[in-house]
């Protein structure tokens, strides 16, 4: 089975997601030593996205090393940041940007052929907003939900039915295509029927994607159901419109009666928000990267499957190597909802589907009896190991700062949480670049240079590699041939 691996996403604000700090940094981008090869600054087969700060200015450097062992500068090349830094297949590194209701402005970077060095390519592009993300083959997909085609509009009420809005970044090509039309932002426009996400689980809600995970040609995400949007919520089972439709008995007075909230908290009036179905965990198998044809599997073990900060939903989702299984893990994340009804009683946890049957199998493991401290991240290692990055308090504390590593091991149901990391760590790189059977990820520290730490997943032991000394943090590293 074919599997697309090569993935390594991070940025400043998923930094500020986990709770921990970031720090402005300096124009200082061709200066100090620790060249990153014999033949100029960025030759190396590693690349580090590196702030710098210095004389109340700041700038974002790439700069390279030959190995993730030893000591460097940063030095290099210049760039505008990146919301997250996407490797694909060792190739190339996008810089992806995502704004709140709007589009991004993306570029990206290869090898030059001819003298080693990294370079950033010509092609720049606006990408549609987006709440998560995936590789499948030589793209770059995105996916969010919004409003589709006003001409669907409901006659009674006028509320338009939400749809998935999907987009393409062909890293080979350097072109960027969508399923929307009619605009660059949050105004663009679905027209295609198919992408309708209302009543996708059959419960009249809608819902938005967390993770695309490719298995051959099919894709696997996690389908999280956002309650009743203004259309779903305004429909009736009577001519009189009197019997609701989708909302559950005893739910109605959750029904918004005004407008408010801001952001990924705003609600709309005749809306219904957060899902009434807490207690159950679906992912949709789609037959291909169009996501237009799928198979809904559902289980009652666990809650919806995601990480959430704001309006970007983690990926839960992760296919082992060999593409036979694909582990589904739980946060449990519904037991911050506010009201008890929309609170779901399952602990965290992880299932497992067999893909060779496209089901769940008997595999359990509750997370919450191996520790209390909640998860917001998790990333495949590699065999049986992920990484996870844990609060120091249950999920629904209203002071967790998530600062704790930990690798789980899902034959053995076991948790370990990371040793051998500074004490004063503030923080971390938000996808860890794996190689060799390890995990490399950036370790930031209020004192001293930051660092690629090494963490060998059969020991959860970490290990300090590579330093990057005169850098205020680091961003992202990865590898591009």
């Amino acid at each position: 089975m074919k599997m697309q691996k090569n993935l390594l996403i991070t940025g400043a604000m998923a930094f500020i997601a986990a709770g921990v700090l970031t720090t402005s940094c300096s124009d200082d981008d061709n200066n100090g030593g620790g060249a990153s090869g014999a033949d100029g600054p960025l030759t190396g087969k590693y690349v580090i996205g590196t702030t710098v700060s210095g004389s109340g200015t700041s700038a974002d450097l790439l700069t390279t090393a030959e190995s993730l062992e030893g000591e460097i500068t940063p030095v290099g090349l210049t760039n505008e940041g990146a919301t997250y830094w996407v490797f694909h297949s060792n190739k190339y590194l996008y810089a992806l940007n995502y704004h709140q209701g709007d589009a991004g402005t993306t570029f990206s970077y290869e090898r030059d052929a001819a003298t080693g060095q990294i370079r950033q390519r010509d092609n720049e592009y606006f990408v549609t907003r987006f709440t998560t993300y995936g590789i499948y083959d030589d793209k770059i997909m995105t996916t969010s939900s919004g409003e589709g085609d006003p001409s669907w509009a409901d006659p009674q009420t006028g509320y338009v039915p939400y749809v998935i809005k999907v987009g393409y970044l062909d890293v080979d090509d350097e072109t960027f295509t969508s399923n929307t039309t009619g605009g660059t932002g949050s105004d663009a426009i679905v027209t295609d029927r198919s992408y309708i996400c209302e009543n996708f689980l059959g419960n009249g809600e809608y819902i938005t994607l967390s993770g695309l995970e490719q298995v051959d040609s099919k894709v696997y995400s996690v389908a999280v159901p956002m309650g009743l949007s203004q259309y779903g919520c305004q429909q009736f089972t009577d001519d009189a419109r009197t019997q609701y439709k989708w909302v559950r008995p005893g739910f109605e007075d959750l029904i918004k009666t005004e407008s408010g909230g801001s952001g990924s908290a705003g609600y709309e009036k005749d809306e219904l928000q957060w899902t009434q179905w807490p207690d159950s965990c679906w992912v949709a198998i789609f037959t291909d990267n169009t996501l237009k044809e799928k198979k809904i599997l559902k289980t009652g073990k666990i809650s919806y499957a995601c990480g959430r900060n704001r309006s970007q939903y983690y990926q839960m989702i992760w296919a082992t190597d060999d593409g036979r299984y694909v582990y589904v893990i739980s946060p449990s994340y519904a037991k911050t909802m506010s009201d008890v009804r929309q609170q779901t009683t399952l602990p965290a946890g992880v299932v497992r589907i067999d893909t060779e049957t496209e089901e769940f199998d008997d595999y359990y493991c509750n997370l919450e009896e191996l520790s209390q401290n909640g998860i917001m991240r998790s990333w495949y290692i590699g065999d049986d190991k992920f990484l996870f990055l844990m609060y120091d308090a249950p999920i629904t504390s209203s002071t967790k700062t998530a600062n704790r590593l930990a690798v789980f091991s899902a034959e053995s149901k076991k948790l370990t949480e990371v040793t051998g990391l500074p004490t004063d760590v503030s923080g971390y790189g938000t996808t860890p670049y794996m190689e060799g059977g390890a995990a490399y990820i950036s370790v930031n520290t209020e004192s001293g240079s930051p660092a690629i730490w090494k963490i060998d997943p059969s020991t959860a032991v970490a290990t300090k590699s590579l330093t990057v000394s005169g850098a205020t943090t680091l961003t992202a590293v990865g590898r591009i041939d």
